[in-house]
């Protein structure tokens, strides 16, 4: 049950990252994939991946247990023994050298990503949910001065948004205020005005901040980096997530357990029969 579970989840993953792929790839025509990197920070790429890794695992799973056939069950319950072992290698760095993880990722992601925003609806629209919901602005250390690394938002570029940062860093992104509005607008039209633009986005929120001091930009965007934002809170909820992981990780226990019982049971009869 667990296996046609995992593997009707596996298959969602598949058509939503193919979906998701080849609006992408009609809409810009060209999706590069030449590094590493390109793979790992394109999301529909890693759906489907992720998606074809998990169906035919199960799939292997579900046909062995059906079919009573022992390779596909050592397959099963062999890569569901691996997957546990990196879950559990990538927990220990985490909780053991979280400082240690936090620098490497952020040396290893924060150009690329921070360089790319642009240019990938979906890594966008991601950056963007996890800076407004973790409240934060770039990648590392340097906080909102990552976006200078981006050639829109870099103060040499000539975009307007230049010495800016996206308006998911603002503390406020639908505080739009009345100089916002212009000198020609008539006093008696304002607060309509206001009352019209309430709730929209203002996208310029984050322009020129780059040019401030941190005490003062402060007050417009958050200045902490997302990677030190996440860590402070893992830390924080520490207990929450080992118990959520411990429960992850026990579960794959019980299958693998159930894997190789079955397995041995097989065996088992087959040597009756031959016998």
């Amino acid at each position: 049950m667990l296996a046609e579970d995992d593997m009707l989840f596996g298959g969602l993953l598949i058509g939503v990252g193919l979906y998701a792929f080849v609006d992408k790839w009609q809409a810009t025509g060209l999706v590069k994939v030449e590094t590493i990197y390109d793979v790992v920070l394109n999301i529909s790429l890693v759906m489907v991946i992720a998606g074809g890794v998990i169906f035919v695992v199960s799939f292997a799973g579900c046909v062995g247990a059906l079919r009573e056939n022992t390779c596909l069950l050592k397959f099963y319950s062999l890569c569901l023994l691996i997957f546990f072992l990196l879950e559990m290698a990538i927990a220990i760095m985490g909780f053991v050298f979280p400082h240690t993880m936090q620098s490497v990722l952020e040396e290893s992601f924060t150009d690329k990503i921070i360089q790319t925003y642009r240019e990938d609806a979906d890594l966008q629209n991601l950056i963007d949910f996890a800076q407004q919901e973790f409240r934060c602005c770039g990648l590392s250390s340097e906080g909102h001065m990552d976006w200078a690394k981006n050639e829109y938002f870099n103060c040499t570029s000539p975009s307007v948004e230049r010495c800016g940062v996206p308006f998911s860093c603002c503390m406020n992104a639908t505080d739009i205020s009345v100089s916002t509005l212009g000198s020609h607008v008539e006093a008696k039209h304002i607060n309509n005005c206001l009352h019209t633009l309430r709730g929209l986005v203002n996208i310029m929120c984050g322009y020129d901040v780059q040019e401030l001091s941190v005490a003062e930009a402060g007050k417009k965007v958050w200045t902490s980096g997302c990677i030190e934002i996440v860590r402070s809170w893992a830390e924080k909820n520490l207990y929450t997530i080992a118990g959520f992981a411990l429960g992850i990780a026990l579960s794959q226990l019980f299958v693998i357990y159930l894997a190789k019982t079955l397995e041995g049971q097989i065996d088992l009869q087959k040597s009756r029969w031959n016998t």
